[in-house]
């Protein structure tokens, strides 16, 4: 990989770790709150009840993406070398968030080589969003790894429409 793949590299990078440093914590009144003795039990396992709900939905959203990226591959091969490593960071994204299974059949692929990368960039743009808007319902934890993963959706969106395979 040349030098537009190390800048390419380098951009993700450093998005994800802008986004993510954005969003490390909580304020001081919202960490005592989240930390105050005699909490109910049924608090907290409602909580983790609801944030493993939160990544399975999130972890099907990016894992949508993922076979999204695989018919467009298998359609247009000629694109694999191009696609191969957005591919595997969305897969990354799903492992991260719990996720491996596949999810359901992709829809049409476009049949043109540079309509499926349009369409795998509004498709990018669409999980990155859906993990942004999830932000707020996550725990600290959750909410860093959602902010990179976002982040870095939206390198993807823009590598796909602005300086990636056409």
């Amino acid at each position: 990989m040349g030098r537009t793949g190390t800048t390419r590299r380098r951009a993700l990078m450093v998005t994800g770790a802008v986004a993510a440093g954005a969003l490390t914590g909580c304020s001081g009144e919202e960490r005592e709150r989240r930390r105050t003795p005699g909490s109910a039990p049924d608090t907290a396992r409602n909580a983790a009840r609801a944030e493993a709900a939160l990544r399975r939905r999130l972890a099907a959203a990016s894992g949508s993406l993922r076979d999204q990226y695989d018919a467009v591959i298998a359609q247009h091969p000629s694109l694999a070398g191009q696609l191969a490593a957005l591919r595997e960071a969305v897969s990354e994204h799903v492992a991260a968030l719990g996720g491996t299974t596949r999810v359901a059949a992709p829809g049409t692929v476009p049949a043109t080589a540079p309509a499926a990368v349009k369409a795998l960039a509004v498709a990018e743009r669409r999980t990155s969003d859906a993990h942004m808007a999830a932000l707020v319902d996550a725990g600290p934890e959750l909410a860093r790894l959602l902010a990179s993963i976002a982040a870095a959706g939206a390198a993807h969106a823009y590598l796909l429409t602005k300086g990636g395979p056409r």
